[in-house]
């Protein structure tokens, strides 16, 4: 297809995924956050659509689809409930299992993909976030299999997931040897922290994932158990890049929260929507959903292309998606004047799932490093 096709394949897709958040994820979003529960509902519903299954190959049931159609399901569904859109795009991560592991591993897509399995990725601990190299967690190698020990914390999915893929060291702590481990939840030796009691995406389930001599067979264990570490990394460049759009979703719906009341909220004999400063806001708002949309989807063209600054547009994209997230919210709760702080609208939820998209998956500030980084190297280059 040419780019003209591909934009209106990418068109009516969008169309009709807005269809089926508004219809079936909207009506529950406010529920699942005050319930502080997981989108049961929604996740249900997204598997008669094949959500789960999008980027997996027909031949596990899945969608076959690019980065872009992931994003604009990603970017939709958060554009009337971040808890969903991030519950229902977890499954994804299991892609990895489909390019490095065996075919016996491979059987277990079929379920990830139909949405009749839940999937979780376990990487980060107490005292490793960013920083990988800090993580304790471990796998030895025992006859027929591995021991695994460690304790993952703020886990999505965590509790909830039937398979747990998790980044462990095989090696030392002083080399880079890390490998990846599929873990189910009725394996002995697993357990899990109390419930997270969150801010906002409080429809996520997020909690330690821990193990305890946990076993898992040796097929279990994804590709290279020395590699580990640049499986995850390659990840997460289309992962980033997901997260992005999750934020620009949530910064286009409260964008339009604030147009719709700004419209229809009369003061002083007129919508508020005609006041100057009120326009002002709202041209700002928009200014930074589409600049951030359009960084988003030139990282996107990089890496659905393989190009070369896929690293550097993608952390740039987390940026700007995140910090518009954040600010575009912050001034949909304003024009919205004391109702903005009542739960009964939907900004004040917007306004608190906003905030996490600047912290996980690689904060902001690294983020920037990143780029600085990048930017850097190629002046010395």
């Amino acid at each position: 297809m040419n780019n003209n096709e591909m934009k209106e394949v990418y068109n009516e897709f969008r169309q009709v995924v807005r269809r089926f958040a508004e219809e079936k994820v909207k009506p529950y979003a406010a529920i699942i956050d005050s319930e502080n529960r997981a989108p049961e509902e929604t996740f249900e519903a997204a598997r008669e659509l094949g959500l789960q299954g999008l980027p997996f190959p027909e031949e596990f049931g899945g969608g076959d689809a690019d980065l872009m159609l992931q994003v604009i399901v990603t970017e939709e569904l958060a554009r009337v409930c971040a808890s969903s859109s991030l519950t229902i795009s977890s499954s994804w991560l299991f892609s990895v299992i489909v390019e490095h592991g065996s075919d016996e591993l491979k059987e277990l897509v079929h379920d990830v993909a139909s949405g009749a399995k839940k999937a979780a990725w376990c990487m980060t601990e107490p005292q490793a976030g960013s920083d990988l190299m800090a993580i304790k967690g471990n796998a030895k190698k025992v006859d027929g299999g591995w021991v695994i020990n460690g304790n993952k914390r703020f886990i999505t999915n965590g509790g909830w997931a039937d398979w747990y893929l998790v980044l462990l060291r095989t090696g030392s702590n002083d080399d880079r040897s890390f490998g990846v481990f599929v873990v189910s939840k009725d394996d002995k030796g697993i357990s899990y922290g109390a419930k997270e009691d969150k801010m906002g995406q409080r429809g996520s389930p997020t909690s330690d994932v821990i193990f305890d001599d946990c076993f898992v067979p040796d097929f279990r264990c994804i590709g290279d158990p020395q590699k580990g570490l640049t499986y995850f990394k390659n990840y997460l460049k289309s992962s980033r890049l997901s997260i992005s759009a999750l934020a620009l979703g949530i910064a286009q719906g409260a964008l339009e929260e604030a147009v719709s009341y700004t419209n229809e909220r009369i003061q002083m004999g007129q919508p508020i929507a005609q006041f100057q400063m009120i326009k002002g806001m709202i041209a700002d708002m928009a200014v930074k959903v589409e600049s951030s949309r359009a960084l988003l989807y030139k990282a996107v063209d990089l890496y659905m292309n393989d190009e070369p600054g896929v690293d550097m547009f993608s952390s740039m994209a987390k940026i700007a998606c995140c910090d518009a997230a954040m600010e575009v919210t912050t001034d949909a709760v304003q024009v919205h004047g004391g109702y903005g702080y009542l739960k009964e609208y939907p900004v004040e939820r917007m306004f608190r799932d906003a905030k996490v998209t600047q912290i996980y998956d690689g904060s902001n500030q690294v983020m920037r490093q990143i780029v600085a980084d990048q930017l850097n190297k190629a002046h010395k280059d």
